[in-house]
Parts: structure tokens; sequence; C-alpha cells
């Protein structure tokens, strides 16, 4: 039996379907036709959408339904088939569903867009608002969605009709990108009346915008209501192909966002115009995969009492880079990625460069952006023996279930790896294998804690290890979160979890690590901090880094600085100036960089370093 679905949304985000109308209209329905009479003419129809998005992964499907009330369906003269075109949506819509995928009565505004409110309407559009609901609900949704609303008053008047018809009602408005209705009405307006009315479960964003101008509006949502919230935009803003209206945003675009949504603290997410099964499969795949959505393993810390002999490895021994750090020397390190080739030859040479000039360490990614590339760990085995210099594993969650990463964990250690940095991982939507699962039995606190684990001489199944592993466990920080309390709080259970140091996404806002590092303070769990370092290369860059890198923050003044670079040589040597800058501003407040080598050229990494 599935779980309320008010109780399901406060434990984990759920992943609404995408378009109806649009994938109707692209199957061969004209635009003059009823879409809702569809499901009686029509069903197997219906039911291939719904059964597509199931497939793709949705946990919410809403009924073919939305204009399925006794005002509009009178304009095509169908007003005495409203029961059975309603029961006909909830029984198509059931059926795809099954045992576990929710089902929302869809239902829309009677009034026409831009249409003005009459109080004398009131009475009348209640009626036709409970009617509906009262038959979706004998159909067997688990919700009603009042979506695409944009007059405050109606919305008023269908919340109170439909209260009492025994399920959750959410409320979604369709607004423009300055955060109005098609009547002007502000978005801070409109979700204060509705988080105030107990006939409201929860408040929605749908059509009228696309991903990017949804984000905004999302996060003024939040910072307004408690009540759950959902989005779903439309597929970007359509253009006129030939006189067809096509939308042309692409699942990767529409996913990044998705992804977003949920790290602003959005409890839905899905799609309107536009928006297909491909746009949802991938959103589901990454929602699901992200750390706090996914109901990741619990590893219990290993206590001391558990193995009173054992003798652990004092942190300043387990590395040559632990010890540097924790000395309080300035440490520096590289970022280098393994190739997507079986020839290490110039990846090592890179790597003999940073050691030649001093550099302490090379960071060594784990598939970033989900790529498949030469083992991060054989490639910080051989850079180890062949080169000399050490290595920092980036090392995630994503694609080892617990045995195999407690296995890796060991066999590193045995084989010389001494620092290593627990990640979660991108979901594999955002690399080149979108079809691959991603496994997440724990994020990146399980892992820490499982390192810590193996280093106290236990492993997650109680087991001695005998000697124990001495591995200098580091974590990554982001001080431009989107949720920056979320990423304090999981900051914090990572030290508690047993990290000795911490590496930060590339800062280009000095203040706003500082804010971080003030609060991990004042919480009392300070522990080293890398900043990572970026050097910009071009203007194209620079964007690329603002808008499509979650947790990146570029400000403005350094756009400014790089839009006026006209040659390439002139975006390095500027972005080469900003990057010295930000770490002569915050090398009081850190104790090393780490320098990441765009496109993999090395020495601007080392200029910046120099």
């Amino acid at each position: 039996m599935r779980e309320p679905i008010l109780e399901r949304l406060q434990s984990t985000p759920l992943v609404f379907d995408g378009a109806m109308g649009t994938m109707l209209y692209g199957r061969g329905v004209f635009v003059n036709a009823c879409f809702d009479e569809v499901c009686v003419s029509r069903p197997k129809l219906v039911r291939e959408l719904h059964e597509a998005y199931v497939a793709a992964g949705a946990d919410v499907i809403e009924t073919n339904s939305f204009g399925a009330n006794r005002i509009k369906l009178g304009r095509y003269g169908l007003a005495d088939r409203l029961r059975e075109i309603n029961l006909a949506a909830v029984s198509l819509a059931r059926a795809a569903a099954g045992d576990d995928v929710y089902v929302a009565g869809a239902m829309g505004p009677c009034l026409s867009p831009g249409a003005s409110w009459r109080p004398e309407a009131a009475a009348e559009l209640a009626e036709v608002f409970a009617e509906q609901a009262a038959i979706l609900v004998e159909g067997g949704v688990d919700l009603i969605l009042l979506e695409t609303f944009s007059l405050l008053e109606e919305a008023r008047v269908a919340a109170q009709a439909v209260a009492p018809c025994g399920v959750p009602v959410f409320i979604s408005f369709a607004f423009a990108r300055n955060g109005e209705t098609a009547l002007g009405t502000k978005l801070e307006t409109v979700v204060r009346e509705l988080d105030s009315n107990p006939a409201v479960a929860g408040i929605g964003i749908n059509c009228g915008v696309g991903p990017a101008d949804a984000y905004d509006l999302v996060e003024q949502t939040l910072s307004l209501t408690r009540k759950p919230v959902v989005v779903m935009p439309n597929a970007g803003i359509p253009k006129d192909v030939d006189g067809r209206l096509i939308y042309m945003s692409s699942p990767e675009y529409f996913t990044e966002y998705a992804k977003r949504f949920i790290e602003q603290g959005a409890r839905g997410v899905g799609g309107c115009c536009g928006t297909t099964p491909d746009h949802i499969r991938m959103a589901a795949k990454t929602v699901k995969a992200l750390s706090g959505v996914k109901r990741h393993m619990t590893i219990a810390p290993a206590k001391p009492t558990d193995r009173p002999d054992v003798q652990m490895i004092p942190a300043k021994r387990k590395s040559r880079f632990a010890n540097l750090l924790l000395s309080g020397k300035k440490v520096t390190s590289v970022e280098l990625t393994p190739p997507r080739s079986t020839d290490l030859s110039s990846f090592l040479e890179k790597a003999r460069l940073c050691h030649y000039a001093g550099v302490d360490a090379i960071n060594i990614p784990d598939g970033p952006r989900a790529s498949a590339r030469v083992s991060p760990m054989i490639a910080a085995i051989t850079l180890s023996r062949e080169v000399g210099i050490e290595p920092i594993l980036h090392y995630c969650c994503r694609d080892r279930n617990l045995i195999g990463m407690q296995s890796d964990l060991l066999g590193g250690y045995a084989a010389g790896l001494r620092n290593m940095l627990a990640i979660t991982g991108d979901p594999p939507k955002l690399g080149d294998y979108p079809d691959a699962t991603g496994v997440f039995d724990v994020d990146a606190i399980g892992l820490t804690q499982l390192v810590a684990n193996l280093n106290r001489g236990m492993d997650v199944g109680g087991n001695p290890i005998d000697p124990p592993a001495g591995i200098f466990v580091g974590v990554g920080l982001n001080p431009c979160a989107v949720e920056p309390e979320r990423e304090l709080s999981r900051f914090i259970a990572k030290v508690d979890a047993g990290a000795e140091f911490a590496i930060t996404q590339p800062v280009f806002d000095p203040e706003a690590l500082f804010r971080f590092l003030d609060q991990i303070e004042a919480a009392n769990r300070r522990i080293p901090v890398v900043a990572g370092v970026w050097p910009l290369v071009s203007y194209k860059n620079a964007e690329f880094m603002r808008n499509e890198v979650p947790g990146v923050e570029v400000p403005d003044r350094i756009l400014e600085r790089m839009s006026h670079c006209q040659t390439k040589e002139d975006g390095i040597a500027v972005g080469i100036e900003i990057a010295r800058e930000i770490c002569a501003a915050i090398a009081d407040r850190v104790q090393g960089f780490q320098v990441s080598a765009p496109f993999g050229r090395v020495q601007i990494a080392l200029d910046v370093l120099a």
C-alpha cells in the first residue's frame, strides 16, 4: 500500500511527469480538439503516454483532465459527458501507475487566461470545481493538483471548493520570468496567501517559464513558505519552426535544473509544456541519485572499546601531505584528470612538471562528470611509484557497492595510497553513459565513516582489520552551495564521521568562503581547509563556470574583467592574475591551495602557484 503522498514528500522528493498536451499534439491530436475527450475516443494513446512517464521513473503522473470541467467541456458540447471523461482519465492513469506510482487529478482554471475577475461568478465556479474534484477522487486519485492558475481570486475559490474532497490539494501558478502572473499579481502576494490558506497542502510553479527562469522563482517561493513546493517548468521557451512551436531545451539542460531545484529545497520536480519522457527519465535518474534523496545505508562508527588493543596511526604520520598540512605549512596541489586512453605517459609527464616545481601533491578526480577514464586508483598508484609525488585520490560512491568500496580502500592502502578525498560523485546522467546506474549505497558522510572505521581496525561488518589502515581522509566543501544550511549540516556530519581535512569547490568569491569558515569555526568543527582555485582562460569559460557548475559563484566583477580579453593569451593571462589575487585574499584563512589545470594545461596551474 502506498504511503500517503504528503508523508512521502516530507521524507523524499518526488518526480512528477511531463507534458500531456504537447505530447498529444505531437501524436496527431489537433489543437482545436478537446484534449480531455481523447481519454474516451483514443484511450490507448493516453495510456501509452502515462506508461511512458512511469517507465521513465515518474513517481507521480497527472490525469489527462486539465480542462475536463463543465465550463470548458461545454465549449465543445461535451458538458453532459463530464463524469465519463473524468472517470476515464483517472482509470487510464491508475492502470499505468500500478501500485507504486501516485496519481494526481489535474484541474485547470475555468476562466480563460487574461480574463478579469467577476465576484458574481464565484458561486458557479465553486460548484464547477467541486463537481470535477469529487469525480476525480471517486476514480481514485491521491492528490488534486490545481495548476496553471493566474487569477488569485479564482484559485482561492477553487481551493475552498475542493478542500472537502478528502485528498491533499496543491495549487500551482504560472508566472512570467518577472515573477508576476499574466494579470500582474506578484509571486510574493500569491505565495503568502496560499501559505496561509489551510485548504492548500502544497504550492507549485508550472508553465510560463523554462528551467532557468524558474530557478529564481523557486528560490523566492521557498523563502516564503514551509509547505512543500513542486516545480514543473516548460522545456524552455518555444520557438517558431516552420509555423510549429518547438521547445528546444534538451533533457540534459532540463535535468541540470531539476537537480538544482531539489538542492534548493523543492519537494517535487516535473515538467510542463514541451517536456517528454526523455526529459523525465534523465531527471528522475539524477534526482533519485542525489544525496539526501536516495536513502543511504548507515555506517555505525567504530568505538575505541570495540578494539581497545588497536594502535591507530597518528594523523601526522599517515602521509607526507598530512604531515605538511597538520604542521602548518601552506600546502599546494594540482588537479590532473586521468586520460581517456590506455597511455599514461602524458599524465605522468604533467605530474613530473608539478613535482619539479615543488608542488606537494596531485589531486586525481574519480570519473569527473561521470566519464570513463583510466581507473583513478591505478593512475594514483602509477604516479606514486614512477614520479614520486603523493597523490590525493578522489573516491566516489557512484560506481561501487559497499563491499567493493571497502575492498578498494584496503587494496589502495596496501599498494601505498595514503590520501583520499571522500565524495558522493556525479550521477551517471551527467556523463557519456546516461543509461548507466548509480549505486550510492552511501554518500560522502557514510564513506568518511567507513574510512574512519578502517583506520580504527574495523570493517563495516564489525570484523577486525589487523593491522588497521592509516588513510588521511578529506572531504569536499562547497561554500557557495544553493542550500547553505544543508551544506553546513553535511560538513559538520562529515567532520563528526572522521574527516581530517577539506578541499573546497573553486573559489571566486572570497567573502562567501569567509562566511562559511566563520560558521564552521562557530560550530567548533574547523579542520584544515585547502581552497580550490580555478584559473579562468576565457570569458566563455567564466560564463560556463557561473551558469553551469552548481555551487560555483563567479561575481560580476570577474565576468567584466574576462569580457575585455581579446585573445586567448589575454584570457589566460587575466585568468592567472585573478587566481593569484584570490589566493592572496584568502591565504590567511586557508591551509593551502588546490589549483586545477584547465583543459589539462598544467603550466597554467603552475603559473598561479609561482
